[in-house]
């Protein structure tokens, strides 16, 4: 599959240097079938680029726990890891507790400092058949008694995997990085040393992929890293150190065109390396808790935290080619590296998104606020959703709408633009808490729960 897209893309600029009408159309049509292959893969958290956006004109806009529902799988344990999607494979991770565990609790809170877990897990990477939710297959990573407890609204597979189209790489924390081929079968491990979180509140970040390397974000309040691993091998290419307590957020692969920038949000400062590891650019002045990923558009990378009991919550767009410290100074806004910035625009836990040149930013008591990618003007601020308390999922788009999805699995259905209309609202079951962000795969919305994964498609299936 990597090796046809590779192939489709070669084939576009060879007819397109043909500079003919013939080639300009061949190379119209090979590049509408690049586009439907890789449009129907979702290969890490947010889908291609992170961006949590699809251009599938064909993808659901409603549904009910009945509505438009292709169908719905159980999965053992708990996971708030984001489904991902190669071909007609979807994979999950998730970590069954072989004893009693306490369930999680909707809304926001705090959790105070958590104990030491006394049953055992087991951690396992799942694959779903795209078309009827079918187990394929199911691979143990590893049993055993977790070196850390977690918070009651974490789980110990709350990092989302990636895939390449050929190998699937699952992390689990405190645990270990774990390698297989899309059939199920082994590749290679690499083990994480436990090391201790904030509160004993777990941890989250997702690895991200580019060019064979795997990269992942280890900020905790022993030792924080950055750092690179062979994607064919698991073998470790580098490590550098960070000066950081515990984080949750993922790192971002961000290609602006000049360079390639690895963004890491964190505590002390936003730090951005290039593909060895080298330093580029810093920015201090985040909240106390750094949770949401970096997303790009319009040409800038928008960063953000917002703890909810700071007063400092920011939300930042920065200039491609930065380089040193670039925090802004006592009243500053904007600089030659910043377009612009709010300093309480910044979400806790959902990803902001980027969409058509706007900016949508949900936060987790249930409000939206949208403001001009390119500019900052704020088109709303604050507006309310209905149908929902809590919201730690990140937002998603397609065909012209902003979808968000609350913890009681009740999706807001916003038109996207700039002024504030919700045009209709989704729910699901009630007793499906949804905190992981869901996927895009072609026609399919999938959307993982406490206990299923729902597969939305606006047209019925044959043998539903």
């Amino acid at each position: 599959m990597k090796k046809n897209i590779s192939t489709l893309f070669s084939a576009v600029a060879l007819v397109a240097a043909l500079g003919t009408p013939v080639g300009a159309a061949a190379a119209a049509v090979v590049a509408t079938a690049a586009t439907a292959e890789s449009s129907s893969n979702w290969p890490q958290f947010r889908g291609p680029g992170g961006a949590g956006v699809s251009a599938n004109p064909n993808l659901p806009g409603r549904w009910s726990a009945t509505d438009n529902v292709a169908w719905k799988a159980d999965v053992p344990g708990r996971g708030w890891s984001s489904p991902i999607v190669w071909g007609n494979r979807v994979f999950l991770t998730t970590a069954v507790s072989l004893g009693e565990s306490e369930a999680p609790k909707k809304g926001l809170y705090l959790g105070g400092e958590r104990p030491q877990p006394k049953t055992e897990y087991e951690w396992k990477v799942v694959c779903l058949d795209l078309a009827t939710g079918k187990t394929l297959w199911e691979r143990l990573a590893r049993r055993g008694l977790p070196q850390n407890p977690v918070h009651l609204k974490n789980s110990y597979a709350s990092e989302t995997p990636v895939t390449d189209g050929e190998r699937v790489y699952a992390c689990f924390g405190n645990v270990g990085v774990f390698c297989f081929d899309l059939d199920g079968k082994p590749v290679w491990s690499f083990p994480l040393e436990p090391r201790k979180m904030r509160n004993g509140w777990g941890t989250a970040a997702s690895p991200a992929l580019f060019q064979d390397r795997l990269y992942l974000v280890r900020d905790n309040d022993e030792r924080s890293v950055l750092l690179a691993l062979d994607a064919r091998t698991g073998k470790q290419l580098w490590e550098v150190e960070r000066d950081e307590k515990s984080n949750w957020a993922s790192p971002f692969v961000w290609d602006n065109g000049a360079r390639v920038e690895l963004v890491t949000a964190g505590t002390g400062a936003v730090r951005a390396y290039d593909l060895a590891g080298k330093p580029l650019w810093s920015l201090r002045g985040m909240s106390k808790i750094a949770i949401p990923t970096p997303v790009a558009g319009d040409g800038l990378l928008f960063v953000s935290s917002g703890f909810v009991m700071d007063k400092l919550r920011p939300l930042y767009a920065i200039q491609p080619g930065a380089s040193g410290d670039i925090s802004l100074k006592a009243g500053e806004t904007s600089s030659t590296a910043m377009a612009w910035s709010k300093p309480t625009g910044g979400p806790y836990n959902p990803s902001p998104l980027y969409y058509d040149h706007h900016l949508y930013v949900l936060y987790d008591r249930g409000t939206i606020s949208c403001f001009d990618a390119k500019t900052g003007k704020a088109l709303y601020e604050g507006q309310r959703l209905p149908e929902g308390r809590a919201f730690t999922s990140s937002p998603w788009a397609c065909g012209g709408h902003v979808f968000c999805l609350s913890e009681d699995g009740v999706a807001c259905v916003l038109r996207a633009g700039d002024q504030f209309e919700i045009l209709r609202t989704n729910p699901l079951a009630g007793d499906d808490m949804c905190m992981a962000t869901p996927a895009m795969a072609g026609d399919r919305l999938l959307i993982r729960a406490s206990a299923r994964v729902y597969c939305i498609c606006g047209h019925e299936e044959k043998g539903r």
